[in-house]
């Protein structure tokens, strides 16, 4: 087992313990699990806020970039914080955010609340993403094994569990409003069980480097990846639909399909993927995940068949299942900047991927056509592939 370096700010108490460290990973998962949850429980609540608000299709676009604003702002400052009052206060703090946002959201009216709601929403999702990786990364070192891929996977399960919820609540007639607080109310009871579990850090009262530093050498390096990968995601969540229906003639009831095949291939990956990683090692499964999800693009874009596409989507989920949990155990590894500094600077990078990344697909086709969009974003993969050939893990 590698030794634990106890001078990092994000330092193990009792990780010895193996009741102590079975706790901690136990926590771990519990927090991607409400992250995946509470992202859940938004997305049947964007056609109601777009009507309360009155706005349309271009507004809408504006509001919903609040929301990563308010996340890309968060994210230094919640590994500072972490570093210097421990995790407990900061992922506190972002759950509470989490829990009054998403009542708001769900039953207020008026431009400005619903904004400030959703600012406070991303701000608590982003301190909470960014503090349960660095929890994450500490865990899996002290285990000597890994586990990042299994703590996505529980993202993932979290999505598809808050999304059947949400969705079953709201059929049942209960309403935005009380649907939203039952969610919340399991938010809070998950997060109370983890809480025993959360690392108490000790306070590094500064010490370790600077609280924002931009990002250098490999840190960037893993960064711009985690950009791409995230961007090739974002392409499957808003794009995938629009391609099946206009480039495939599939009929809109359907077009969902091509998302719900990703989604399903990336959660199995990522709950299998840390046996995959104990078998093949990191670097094969960044440059195979790289190779198969740009051949699954590949696969969707020239191949004029809408089965056809339906697997090259799944071949994309499979692909980059377990490429973002590998990259952040290299940020959590390398000496170039310390982990409470390299960690958020390479969640910020992906979230700027999951913002950016769609428009930018929007440009590329508006120019090229979308079949050609996708195809570059293939070829950004295949990129991936090749820097993970050196990657330092």
């Amino acid at each position: 087992m590698p030794a634990l370096d106890l001078t990092d700010p994000v330092a193990l108490g009792g990780a010895g313990d193996r009741n102590a460290a079975r706790g901690q990973s136990v926590s771990t998962r519990l927090l991607f699990l409400i992250v995946g949850i509470a992202n859940a429980t938004w997305a049947p609540l964007v056609p109601l806020v777009q009507d309360r608000a009155g706005l349309d299709a271009a507004g809408l676009g504006l509001l919903l970039l609040t929301f990563g604003i308010g996340s890309i702002l968060a994210m230094p400052s919640a590994g500072a914080a972490a570093s210097r009052l421990g995790f407990r206060p900061v992922l506190l703090a972002g759950t509470l955010a989490i829990g009054l946002a998403l009542p708001v959201l769900a039953v207020g009216d008026g431009l400005v609340p619903l904004t400030l709601a959703l600012v406070l929403f991303g701000a608590g999702m982003g301190a909470v993403d960014c503090v349960m990786n660095l929890q994450a990364v500490v865990v899996e070192r002290a285990s000597g094994r890994p586990m990042m891929s299994g703590f996505h996977g529980l993202y993932s399960l979290g999505c598809i569990l808050g999304a059947l919820i949400a969705s079953g609540l709201l059929a049942a007639g209960l309403g935005a409003g009380w649907s939203v607080l039952l969610l919340v109310a399991g938010i809070a009871a998950l997060f109370a069980a983890a809480w025993p579990g959360i690392l108490p850090a000790e306070r590094a009262g500064g010490s370790g480097g600077p609280a924002f530093a931009r990002p250098r050498g490999v840190v960037l390096v893993l960064g711009l990846l985690c950009f791409v990968v995230f961007l090739t995601e974002g392409s499957a969540l808003d794009w995938s639909a629009v391609f099946l229906i206009q480039q495939r003639g599939l009929d809109p009831a359907w077009a969902a399909l091509g998302y719900a095949a990703f989604s399903v291939t990336m959660t199995a990956g990522r709950l299998a993927g840390d046996r995959v990683v104990a078998r093949l090692g990191r670097r094969p499964v960044v440059v195979f995940g790289g190779l198969l999800a740009a051949a699954g693009l590949a696969l969707s874009v020239l191949v004029p068949a809408w089965e056809a596409a339906l697997a090259g989507y799944a071949l994309v989920g499979a692909g980059c299942a377990n490429i973002v949990p590998v990259l952040f155990t290299a940020a959590g590894r390398q000496t170039a900047m310390p982990a409470r500094v390299a960690v958020p600077a390479v969640t910020t990078l992906g979230y700027a991927g999951v913002l950016a990344g769609p428009a930018l697909i929007g440009f590329a086709a508006q120019a090229l056509g979308l079949s050609a969009a996708l195809l570059l974003v293939a070829a950004l993969l295949l990129a991936v592939a090749a820097a993970g050939r050196s990657l330092p893990v």
